[in-house]
């Protein structure tokens, strides 16, 4: 049995006016996700626990196969490693997004989309003019990049994403609690550091968003969870642009695949995505595809661009890899969604998720187009989301397992 997973990020969605009152999905030509959905289960699956924060790290723990309730790991730690970066255990990452602050309002979450040249040039400056003997900077792609704390004191604060105070004053978003003096000093330091550094006034010059700020989150320290082919018996392998799923890819014993070309932006190469997933399915047993267009036009409040970006994915990776399997005498496939990335919100929200489960040992339930209206009005509906994968991989797995009021003990 061969295992094709898609994890379209953010793609689920509200309507929208300028969609003529539908979803990105509803309005997108998905000919190939209809098919999979049309000819096997389609269903709602919730990937962020009751009462967590609709983090990204969150559901795609979820979607892997493990409960992110019993190991809380923030997003900077995969990132560190998706990066490259070695940390000690008892050494705290922190996400440092450079970002865009309009006097008291945070403007932009990413400064742009700088680029990497950039990016690196300005995070090597605030490790020459910012950093201690306990602080350290690191760059990593574009506007995301690594901030690892090494000192004594208990880093217990609360930190929110830059994303989720878009056109806010970012005054009342600073980190809080034991530890938080000192990440405010050095978001609000790097502000006077940045603001006047030549490329920011090249860039304001030229009427792009300045990276004068950095913005600290998602901490936590090195994870560990059980290693991937342990825990199902299977091999895996994550296609990726994204440091973050790398990361988590390599801390489960997985290989992955950053494809040339693939950006993690509208712009990826949806077609060499398709192609390498082909190519990898003939090594392992399943194959996550990560696609975060979706979610990148949701940040940008852009409905037309996610439109756009779902019909990449339906077309270049989902019809490739759909016309691979079909030829295969046992295949599975997955297509989920991690989170909600509304336009309207520009951040996420915790709903449950559509998916569709096609392939070899699936019974159709009912013949309709893949859409978050139909997925909900579904009968399939599961509360613990790390409970999908293990129905995904095991064909006899009972169903009912997945919805018990409470997760079955590991």
């Amino acid at each position: 049995m061969k295992y094709f997973m898609l994890i379209a990020d953010g793609m689920a969605d509200y309507a929208v006016e300028p969609l003529q009152g539908k979803t990105p999905l509803e309005a997108a030509r998905t000919v190939n996700l209809d098919h999979i959905s049309h000819d096997g289960k389609l269903g709602v699956v919730r990937t962020v626990p009751r009462g967590m924060r609709p983090d990204t790290e969150t559901s795609l723990l979820s979607l892997l196969g493990y409960d992110p309730r019993k190991q809380r790991i923030g997003r900077a730690p995969f990132e560190a490693i998706g990066f490259g970066i070695e940390m000690q255990p008892q050494e705290t990452a922190f996400s440092c997004n450079l970002v865009t602050a309009d006097e008291e309002n945070l403007a932009d979450y990413c400064a742009g989309h700088i680029g990497d040249k950039e990016a690196g040039v300005l995070i090597q400056f605030l490790q020459e003019n910012l950093s201690t003997k306990h602080v350290t900077f690191h760059a990593g792609r574009s506007f995301r990049n690594i901030m690892v704390y090494s000192g004594d004191e208990p880093m217990v604060v609360d930190t929110t994403p830059p994303h989720d105070v878009i056109g806010a004053d970012f005054s009342g978003h600073l980190p809080a609690g034991q530890g938080s003096q000192l990440l405010r000093r050095l978001i609000l330091g790097s502000h006077s550091l940045l603001e006047e550094h030549a490329i920011n006034v090249v860039r304001a010059d030229l009427g792009e968003n300045p990276a004068n700020m950095i913005w600290l989150w998602g901490q936590g320290r090195p994870p560990q969870l059980q290693p991937f082919p342990e825990r199902y018996g299977k091999t895996g392998i994550m296609i990726t642009a994204s440091p973050l799923f790398m990361g988590v890819a390599r801390t489960i014993g997985w290989d992955h695949i950053a494809v040339p070309g693939a950006t993690g932006l509208i712009d990826t190469d949806y077609t060499a995505k398709g192609n390498a997933a082909v190519e990898a399915l003939e090594t392992h047993d399943l194959v996550v595809v990560h696609v975060a267009s979706p979610d990148v036009a949701g940040h940008d409040g852009d409905p037309l661009r996610k439109v756009v970006a779902i019909e990449g994915i339906d077309e270049k990776v989902v019809g490739p890899v759909l016309q691979a399997m079909e030829r295969l005498p046992e295949y599975r496939i997955l297509v989920a969604i991690n989170h909600f990335s509304p336009v309207a919100e520009r951040g996420h929200t915790a709903d449950p998720v559509p998916f569709a489960v096609f392939g070899s040992g699936i019974r159709v339930i009912r013949q309709v187009p893949f859409t978050e209206k139909n997925a909900e009005e579904g009968d399939l509906h599961i509360e613990f989301g790390h409970g999908l994968m293990e129905y995904f991989l095991h064909e006899d797995q009972p169903l009912r397992k997945m919805e018990m009021p409470h997760p079955p003990a590991e």
